[in-house]
């Protein structure tokens, strides 16, 4: 579970619903102070669990570099509502709307595309499904199928009990202890208790069962042609760096390891990742404005 430090919104950020065919997503939107967009804007995909707000630490710094920068809410998750149909939660369906997030927020203009975690899964199906048009794709702590490890173990326990115990359960017996351990300040546990619980109960199970279960799709991904980035924390205990080190290798894609962080390096190493994805964005934008 990704746990931002903080919640208040930076100057420049701002809650927004976008607006799209296939429904409305709640989002942070983020604009350079000036107000002067000069380059492609962002979109940025949570993880299983997440939100949005995993990202509050970079999106100013994102935005500075002269770009729209949006972090939204899948279909179920937090602020976005979701439907009943276990279907509409496949990494397949939920690559389908960020396509049309990211046409919605790139308004004709190539996105930049980013997902963390379980995201990576579900931005990589927008990728291969050539329906949004896309600048780069960063695959954040993402793997190349099925999360392995003790984040496989904590999954596979979530999904046995969620069906017969429900969300309040898993929040009181497994994630709070954790967060409280954690020594979570007790404004940001109120706030991940009142994530959780908002999130749609079948989005929770369904997510899981992609998150658990994603096949091997790097050698269709290798084509593409995206400039492709794989970022992670060197301490990454959800697929292990190794693993996502020969990922990128196997993408030919640049492979950027965070020191110090761990599974959520936005939150973790917030200035590190920034400047990586800036720098990785803008020499994507050089290239293709070059090649026209």
């Amino acid at each position: 579970m990704s746990t931002p430090r903080f919640l208040t919104l930076p100057p420049g950020v701002t809650a927004q619903q976008i607006e799209t065919p296939v429904g409305s997503f709640a989002a942070l939107e983020a604009l350079p102070g000036s107000g002067v967009t000069e380059r492609w804007p962002a979109v940025l995909v949570p993880g299983f669990t997440g939100s949005k707000e995993d990202f509050l630490a970079v999106l100013q710094t994102l935005a500075q570099a002269g770009r729209k920068v949006v972090a939204v809410d899948l279909r179920g998750q937090f602020e976005t509502p979701g439907p009943d149909d276990p279907k509409a939660y496949s990494c397949e369906a939920l690559g389908a709307d960020v396509a049309a997030i990211a046409s919605a927020v790139g308004q004709g203009e190539p996105v930049h595309l980013l997902g963390h975690s379980f995201g990576g899964l579900v931005a990589r199906e927008t990728v291969l499904a050539g329906q949004a048009k896309l600048a780069s794709f960063t695959l954040m702590s993402s793997g190349p199928a099925g999360i392995i490890g003790p984040r496989e173990r904590a999954g596979r326990v979530m999904l046995a009990e969620l069906p017969e115990y429900g969300i309040d359960y898993m929040w009181a017996n497994r994630l709070e202890p954790e967060a409280l351990r954690a020594g979570v300040p007790d404004d940001i546990v109120a706030f991940l208790r009142k994530r959780l619980l908002a999130n749609h109960p079948t989005g929770l199970v369904s997510m899981a069962e992609e998150v658990l279960n994603a096949r091997d799709r790097v050698p269709e991904l290798v084509g593409c042609g995206l400039d492709l980035m794989v970022l992670y924390g060197e301490h990454d205990d959800g697929w292990p760096p190794l693993l996502q080190a020969e990922m990128a290798h196997r993408l030919e894609a640049e492979c950027v390891v965070v020191p110090g962080s761990v599974h959520s390096p936005a939150v973790e190493a917030p200035e590190t990742t920034a400047a990586a994805l800036t720098r990785f964005w803008n020499a994507a934008e050089s290239r293709m404005l070059q090649h026209g």
